[in-house]
């Protein structure tokens, strides 16, 4: 028994304990206070020193945010404003088994910066501020919501990164929008590929038949509406993957909220 719980167990040292117990939360803190003066936060995209979480004010502005309007599918941005529910056309000639998509930012430098040091780099003090532009970015499916599913890692890319991006996301955002995390929702039952550098079909292929609910898990999707969670969008190959397997395992929808998409070109609405 330490010092301080020898203090606070003696009948007098009762009076002391909440005095003591902020002493030891300083205490306990001091290591992490110690670093964070010897290696302050340096900003993901310019290296330079901020305060907070991990992105400076100029870089912060270099972000595309994506706002209407925007297909209202897909949620890829339109050159004009059409009026409310029209489509793109990618949306009516290859329609996604998802409902609807909706994303922070668009994929550009800033944002390929912020997602591959989450995901590789353990930056993961950049998971609440992208967690809540994902919030904001999605609140009308959030506030449509059952419940949210966060894409899952195979087992081995989970233990070699120690944890899913995604699911950081994902408990950021359901803390927001006060919405329960069904982190095992899905199971990636065979490892694929990276994604990257693959054409869109290879893509599908490479994600088909990858995902699925698990039988003893099938009673926490039944019948719900679930918001799929996960960092990037590019064809949308996994997301439609991780989609049809819920919708097989009777979930009532499934959206989809990621923090940044892809956008090669602007579309025109039908």
């Amino acid at each position: 028994m330490s010092g301080l719980d020898q203090a606070a167990s003696h009948p007098s040292g009762r009076l002391l304990q909440p005095l003591l117990g902020m002493l030891r939360t300083a205490l306990t803190s001091l290591p992490r206070l110690a670093l964070d003066i010897a290696l302050p936060t340096l900003c993901v995209s310019c290296r330079e020193p901020v305060s907070g979480e991990g992105v400076c004010a100029a870089c912060w502005a270099k972000l595309s945010f994506i706002a209407p309007p925007f297909c209202a599918r897909l949620g890829i941005p339109f050159v004009y404003d059409p009026g409310p529910g029209l489509l793109s056309m990618q949306a009516i000639a290859n329609p996604p088994a998802y409902q609807r998509a909706r994303a922070a930012v668009r994929y550009d430098e800033v944002a390929r910066t912020m997602v591959h040091a989450l995901k590789y780099q353990d930056r993961t003090d950049l998971a609440p501020a992208m967690g809540r532009w994902m919030a904001r970015a999605g609140q009308e499916l959030l506030g449509e919501a059952d419940a949210l599913v966060p894409v899952p890692l195979h087992w081995r890319r989970g233990w070699s990164r120690r944890y899913n991006q995604s699911g950081a996301l994902a408990a950021v955002i359901g803390k927001s929008a006060d919405l329960p995390v069904i982190g095992n929702a899905l199971r990636r039952v065979r490892p694929t590929l990276q994604q990257v550098g693959l054409s869109k079909a290879d893509r599908a292929l490479n994600v088909q038949g990858a995902f699925k609910v698990p039988l003893e898990n099938k009673s926490s999707v039944q019948g719900r509406r679930i918001v799929l969670i996960d960092d990037v969008l590019t064809s949308g190959a996994t997301v439609d993957a991780c989609a049809r397997a819920l919708l097989r395992a009777r979930a009532a929808s499934v959206d989809v909220l990621v923090f940044s998409r892809v956008v090669d070109t602007l579309q025109s609405p039908i």
